[in-house]
C-alpha cells in the first residue's frame, strides 16, 4: 500500500465529526474525555505532513485508548500553515471543549504562535516544528519539542559531509524567507566560516513558491560543489526535482538539510534520489524498540510503514500521554513537572526532556539516496550515513523560561 492509499484508507476508517467553526474532524468523541488536539495544516502546501500527523495522533490515541481510568478524545485543527488561523483555533476549541493537550505546528511560525496561546489557556504544547527560539529566546513553560532544531539538523548533515567531501569547497544555498529557513541558513553560515567554505550565492523564495528554476539558473551559474536545499515538505520536493532536470547531480552533490520522510522518497523516486544526501529527524529503520514497535503498528493498521510526519505525531502525543500517568493527573502544570527531567527510551533509542528549555534531546540522521538495484525492500531508500546529537548548551540557547 502506498502512502496514498495510506490516506484514503485512514479518512474511510476514522469517526466522522462535524466540521464547524473549528475547521476539525472529531475523532472518538466520549462525554468526560481528556480531549486532545492535532493543530496541523490539512490544506495548503503542508497539507500532505498534517494528514499524516492526524494519521500519528490518531495512532497512539486508539493504542492507550484511556488515560488514568478516562477516555481520550482527539480533534485535527486545520491551522492551513497560517498563524493567525492556528491561534484562532487554538482558542476555539480550547474554550469549546476545554482542550489543554496540543501536539501539532509543523510550520516554525505556526507553532510559535500556538506555543504562546497554549500557555495563556493553561495547556501544554508538543510540537515538531524546526526553529531555534521555540527552545530558545521564544520559550515558555507550555511549550516542548520533539524534533532537533534547526542548529542540530545543520550540525548533523553539513559538518559530516565537509568531512566526507573535503575537496567541495564551494556551495550554494537556497532558503525559505521565513524563521525556520533563516534558523538553517545562519547555522549553515557558522560552520562555512569555521570550515573555510566559500559560500557562492543563496536564493531565497517564499513560503508559496512552487517554481524553482530561476534560484537553480543562478546556482548552477555559481558552479557550487553542492547545493544545499534548506526548504522542507513539497517546496523541498519540487526543489530536487527541478535541480535534477536542471543536471545539477552531474555536476555538484545535492544536500537536503530537512527531508520529510519516507512519503517524500516515495514520491520522488529511487532514480531520483540516488546519491543525493537527505537529513532526517527520523527513519523507519532505525533499530530501537519503539520504533519497531511503531513499525509494527502502523503496517497492522495502515499496511504501510511510518514517515517523519506520523512518526513525530505518534511520539509527541506518547510523551504527553506518559507524562499524564507519570505525573498522576491531568492537571497541566504538573504534567509540565513531570515532563521536565523525563528520560524515556524513544523512536531514536534513548531520548530525554531537558528540564531548562523543554526540548527532547535525540539523534539527526544523515542519509544518502540508494540506487534502485540496491534496495532491500520498497520502502528501503536510503542507508544511514552518519547520526548524532548536537544541540547549544542551555545557557547558549537564549531561553528564559517563563
Amino acid at each position: 500500500m502506498n502512502r496514498r492509499n495510506m490516506l484514503k484508507l485512514a479518512a474511510l476508517s476514522a469517526v466522522p465529526g462535524t466540521l464547524g467553526s473549528l475547521a476539525a474532524r472529531s475523532a472518538f468523541a466520549q462525554a468526560g474525555a481528556v480531549q486532545f488536539a492535532c493543530p496541523v495544516p490539512m490544506s495548503g502546501p503542508f497539507a500532505a505532513n498534517g494528514k499524516y500527523a492526524d494519521l500519528g495522533m490518531k495512532l497512539a490515541i486508539e493504542q492507550y485508548g484511556k488515560v488514568l481510568g478516562q477516555p481520550l478524545a482527539y480533534t485535527t485543527l486545520d491551522t492551513e500553515g497560517k498563524p493567525a488561523t492556528a491561534v484562532r483555533r487554538v482558542q476555539e476549541i480550547a474554550q469549546q471543549k476545554n482542550a489543554r493537550f496540543f501536539a501539532g505546528g509543523i510550520l516554525s511560525s505556526e507553532a510559535l504562535a500556538m506555543g504562546k496561546e497554549v500557555q495563556k489557556a493553561s495547556g501544554i504544547f508538543i510540537t515538531t516544528a524546526g526553529a531555534d527560539e521555540i527552545t530558545g529566546k521564544d520559550c515558555d513553560a507550555a511549550t516542548f519539542r520533539w524534533s532537533v532544531p534547526t542548529y542540530g539538523a545543520i550540525e548533523q548533515t553539513v559538518r559530516p559531509l565537509i568531512q566526507t567531501l573535503p575537496k567541495a569547497k564551494r556551495w550554494y544555498t537556497i532558503t525559505p524567507q521565513y524563521v525556520f529557513g533563516d534558523g538553517l541558513l545562519s547555522a549553515a553560515k557558522a560552520i562555512f566560516k569555521e570550515k573555510g567554505i566559500e559560500h557562492v550565492g543563496n536564493s531565497y523564495h517564499s513560503l508559496n513558491e512552487k517554481e524553482f528554476s530561476g534560484y537553480l539558473t543562478n546556482a548552477v551559474a555559481a558552479k557550487p560543489d553542492v547545493l544545499l536545499i534548506l526548504n522542507f515538505g513539497s517546496q523541498s520536493s519540487d526543489t530536487l526535482r527541478q535541480a535534477v532536470s536542471f543536471g545539477m547531480k552531474n555536476n555538484c552533490t545535492i544536500l537536503m538539510a530537512w527531508a520529510s520522510g519516507l512519503e517524500q522518497f516515495e514520491s520522488l523516486g529511487a532514480d531520483l534520489c540516488e546519491g543525493v544526501y537527505f537529513g532526517a529527524q527520523y527513519w523507519h529503520g532505525i533499530d530501537s524498540p519503539l520504533n519497531r514497535d511503531l513499525v509494527k503498528r502502523a503496517n497492522a493498521t495502515f499496511k504501510a510503514n511510518p514517515n517523519y510526519s506520523l512518526a513525530g505525531s505518534y511520539v509527541c502525543t506518547k510523551i504527553l500521554l506518559d507524562g499524564i500517568i507519570k505525573a498522576g493527573t491531568i492537571d497541566p502544570k504538573k504534567v509540565i513537572a513531570a515532563l521536565e527531567g523525563m528520560k524515556y527510551d524513544g523512536l531514536t533509542g534513548p531520548e530525554e526532556v531537558r528540564a531548562g528549555d523543554h526540548q527532547v534531546l535525540k539523534n539527526y540522521y544523515l542519509l544518502k539516496g540508494k540506487a534502485k538495484n540496491k534496495m532491500k525492500s520498497a520502502d528501503d531508500y536510503a542507508d544511514i550515513v552518519s547520526s548524532g546529537q548536537s544541540f547549544l548548551p542551555l545557557e547558549k540557547t537564549g531561553c528564559k523560561m517563563t
